[in-house]
């Protein structure tokens, strides 16, 4: 039988009941208590009889979808009404890995963060123009883009909505995550940072490491038709570049984009608000603690291309191998392997993976969104859009030595932070006998 007809007739059957039961009410106290008893167990199965065959009517109707929508990802797109394509509703009933390649989290990520996100995703619709849409499939459409780096009417074809709606919902998805959800990404406070120095510590051995640090480029192709071409008659690409700090998890504390890929890392630091923060007192303000004689804060790691600084450790430049200095540096770059880890995550978003086709703006936009999201996957221990090794950027970068015009301050700053290093590598070879 129908589900849907089951539903409707066990409903007319509980009505009747209950109406029977409230017109004979005031004779109710005459009952025995056993007929009572028995009278409430009907009622309690049929009501319960009635939540199952409602629950085998929606069944029925998503698995009608599946059966109508469903398609082998080569396939031809097929032109269906508008909100009736491929939505959320049957692409997570598909094979993990599937779910994984259009939406780069599980299905359990997917329903919490819909839910978490339906009631900004469902306002602000164009103005005359509702979408009409759930939360599921704006989010859909978004988390598409996101995932698979999906040109706009690629997307429109496969969800059966118009290029606009898929640009729409792609960017207030992005919009949503950045304004309202951007404190996923925040360097922690002083309680919490002792937790995260204790993890470095025991990844690398060094004490009171807050954070690592690192900068990565994204390409991006301006839309606007007035792009400058190349002589091969391509749009001219530039480059954003992204300051990251992370904690031991890989979990982002820090990020800062929108600078031009021109930049040198250390420029980039220096104008940056974090640099500003922590040469305030802001941040990394905590107590000093005595090394070996020698008074030492809180600090990041980095690479040859940041400078030297009394709250940032970097490398020994030629470090003689089997030296104290050889092994210090061996020791910062495990701990330097954290942050190498969260860039090739973000660039395993297919959005970042190639060339941004967006304006500047919304470039910036798709960063953050991709980074609280990768925020988001940490917390929940989901490992869908998280890389297990490093690849490429394991490979030290000895090209990238900090160079610049160095003032008389600096130089003074600089030779406070020689002696901190020099301390800190002495426990490294300490721990090491």
């Amino acid at each position: 039988m129908d589900p849907r007809k089951l539903s409707a007739l066990l409903s007319s059957l509980v009505s009747q009941l209950l109406f029977l039961f409230l017109l004979f009410d005031s004779n109710f106290h005459d009952f025995s208590s056993n007929y009572n008893g028995n009278l409430y167990s009907i009622i309690n199965h049929l009501l319960s009889s009635q939540e199952i065959a409602a629950s085998l009517s929606l069944v029925s109707v998503s698995r009608k979808r599946k059966r109508t929508h469903l398609a082998e990802p080569d396939s031809e797109p097929v032109e269906e009404e508008i909100g009736s394509g491929i939505g959320p509703e049957f692409a997570l009933t598909r094979s993990p890995d599937s779910l994984k390649n259009c939406f780069k989290m599980t299905s359990s990520t997917f329903e919490w963060l819909s839910g978490l996100l339906e009631p900004l995703l469902d306002c602000r619709d164009p103005v005359g123009s509702p979408l009409n849409l759930s939360a599921e499939i704006r989010l859909g459409i978004g988390l598409f883009r996101l995932a698979t780096g999906s040109s706009y009417p690629e997307i429109a074809k496969r969800f059966g909505v118009s290029e606009s709606v898929t640009r729409f919902c792609s960017r207030q998805l992005c919009r949503v995550l950045c304004t309202n959800f951007r404190f996923w990404v925040g360097f922690p406070g002083s309680d919490e940072l002792k937790s995260v120095s204790a993890s470095f510590e025991e990844l690398g051995g060094l004490p009171n490491c807050c954070g690592a640090i690192d900068c990565t480029r994204f390409n991006i192709v301006k839309e606007s038709s007035g792009c400058e071409l190349t002589q091969l008659g391509k749009l001219k690409e530039d480059s954003i570049a992204t300051q990251i700090v992370v904690d031991s998890s890989s979990r982002i504390l820090s990020i800062v984009a929108g600078f031009r890929g021109d930049k040198s890392n250390s420029r980039i630091l220096k104008c940056s608000t974090l640099y500003k923060d922590i040469e305030g007192g802001m941040l990394l303000n905590s107590s000093l603690v005595g090394v070996n004689g020698v008074p030492r804060g809180e600090y990041l790691v980095g690479d040859g291309g940041y400078p030297l600084l009394p709250w940032l450790m970097v490398p020994f430049v030629d470090a003689v191998p089997g030296s104290n200095e050889e092994k210090f540096n061996r020791m910062l770059g495990l701990m330097h392997v954290p942050v190498l880890r969260a860039i090739s995550s973000l660039k395993s978003w297919g959005v970042l993976n190639k060339p941004i086709e967006e304006e500047l703006k919304t470039a910036v936009a798709i960063i953050g969104a991709c980074s609280i999201l990768h925020n988001v996957l940490l917390m929940r221990d989901d490992d869908s859009a998280l890389c297990g090794g490093v690849g490429e950027y394991s490979v030290p970068d000895d090209s990238s030595k900090h160079h610049g015009d160095t003032s008389l301050e600096e130089i003074s700053v600089q030779e406070k932070a020689f002696v901190i290093r020099n301390a800190l590598a002495t426990i490294v070879s300490e721990t090491q006998v």
